[in-house]
């Protein structure tokens, strides 16, 4: 803990412009801010960043707390800037001249309109890591389609179907489930991209999109069905392809997720941390064939075994037999989940009405990231970073008269 305390966050020096709106690609910087990046978030004036007001969807969970916001945007600078203007882009430009990166989700026909294409922006600034995100790819007759991750990243990519149950519709996700994890591939393509500027002294264009990462989340039934391969619906909990690798309930009313995989090793450790070696010769369940074809006997077999207990002894019967079983976790028992915080993945914050958050899903031992900040309100450092771009006091009053910048 010493020497993380001793090294400055590993992206101190590093500006950003956040030019993007909702989650995936806003999310990048977001975590470049928790690292010491200096995130300008560029907004239009009036209504900013659209992900401002999200929480008050009925998809969202009722809070008196902008969390979605907060947690989306904390640590960053915010500055409003009508970029439909010429003026507007000529103050943008000038950040640009002074920026390391620029991040981006404005579709190519707006970005086109902006005048914030790549091809516009790196004669301002050849250093400049120029980072967009799309829907669905940045050629191709998807170009311009409009993507969100519930029809880009679950949809599209077959997550959606691939999860669902044989006879059942598909199940919908939760919002900003697919955009966080493609955030974190937009990030790891920006630093990439910082890493050879390093050595070349060049910036670049780097992309990502949410069907190249619902792809990618989707990867095992993705190449099969390169190699025209796939399986049929999900057959239903009663009698599924594997019974150790499903799940069950316990007397406490929760569910524990199965996933014996090494069945030949486990089988035997298996049947006797359930207290029934007799299963382990049973010709039905002998071997994993036999186990394949007769799932549903076996599932009516230990349905009632694991009801009979609560949670915490199937716990400790899985920890002594090193059987591979989890807890379907509630979110509503996050606030008491004491490893979420021991493992650094729930973290403290200097937010007013909402004292902890979800960190970045990484941690750098050199590196102690210090308690969020706020999230910007629209606006509020307007002044301080036009001064720090060379804007004189009459110059800021007169582009604010204009309403250029609010």
């Amino acid at each position: 803990m010493s020497e993380a305390k001793s090294n400055p966050l590993p992206l101190v020096g590093v500006r950003v412009l956040d030019v993007a709106s909702f989650i995936a690609a806003p999310v990048a910087a977001t975590v470049m801010a928790d690292y010491g990046a200096d995130v300008i978030k560029v907004e239009p004036p009036g209504t900013g960043d659209p992900n401002r007001n999200m929480r008050t969807l009925s998809s969202y969970p009722p809070s008196p707390v902008n969390y979605p916001w907060e947690m989306d945007s904390r640590g960053k600078r915010s500055i409003a800037i009508d970029l439909r203007t010429a003026a507007g882009q000529q103050v943008l430009y000038r950040l640009i001249g002074n920026a390391d990166v620029l991040i981006t989700n404005y579709p190519l026909e707006v970005r086109g309109r902006l005048k914030l294409g790549y091809e516009t922006v790196r004669h301002i600034n050849p250093r400049l890591i120029y980072a967009s995100f799309t829907g669905y790819g940045e050629t191709g007759p998807d170009v311009n389609q409009v993507g969100f991750d519930s029809t880009a990243y679950f949809a599209r990519s077959g997550l959606m179907d691939a999860n669902r149950y044989e006879g059942q519709p598909p199940g919908v996700a939760m919002p900003g489930q697919g955009d966080r994890a493609s955030g974190m591939a937009l990030l790891a393509g920006i630093m990439l991209a910082l890493w050879t500027r390093e050595r070349t002294g060049e910036g670049q264009h780097v992309s990502s999109s949410l069907i190249a990462n619902g792809l990618w989340s989707n990867g095992v039934g993705a190449q099969a069905a390169l190699l025209g391969s796939h399986l049929p619906s999900r057959p239903p909990r009663d009698r599924p392809r594997s019974a150790i690798a499903n799940p069950y309930r316990t007397s406490d009313d929760r569910w524990m997720q199965m996933a014996v995989v090494r069945e030949e090793k486990t089988w035997p450790d298996f049947c006797r941390a359930i207290d029934r070696p007799d299963l382990e010769h049973d010709p039905r369940f002998a071997d994993l064939p036999s186990r394949r074809r007769n799932s549903a006997a076996l599932v009516a077999i230990l349905d009632p075994i694991i009801a009979a207990h609560d949670w915490a002894h199937w716990r400790n019967q899985w920890r002594e037999f090193g059987i591979p079983v989890g807890l379907i976790g509630r979110l509503q028992d996050l606030p008491e989940d004491e490893q979420a915080v021991a493992a650094g993945a729930v973290v403290p914050t200097n937010i007013p009405h909402m004292p902890w958050t979800i960190a970045a899903p990484f941690n750098i031992a050199s590196a102690a990231v210090p308690p969020a900040e706020p999230a910007p309100k629209l606006g509020e450092h307007t002044d301080a970073i036009l001064r720090a771009a060379g804007h004189s006091a009459t110059e800021i009053a007169t582009l604010r008269a204009d309403k250029i910048v609010s």
